[in-house]
């Protein structure tokens, strides 16, 4: 299990560890359960192709997992 999210992990890492983290990357709108690239981009390149403020997407994502 990791300790942290960072922006270079694989989103898809994020998803199967926690499954809880779904809402925040929907809320954030990286609608990554249905998308290819899933397998292949790390959560800062989601965040670059979406326009998304990857340090608040970080932040949240790790708030969520250490409930």
């Amino acid at each position: 299990m990791m300790k942290k999210v960072t922006k270079d992990m694989p989103i898809t890492k994020v998803l199967q560890e926690h499954p809880e983290t779904i809402s925040v990357f929907e809320k954030h709108g990286l609608h990554c359960i249905g998308c290819h690239l899933v397998y292949y981009d790390n959560i800062e390149h989601g965040c670059m192709a979406h326009n998304i403020d990857t340090k608040k997407l970080i932040d949240e994502l790790n708030k969520t997992i250490a409930k």
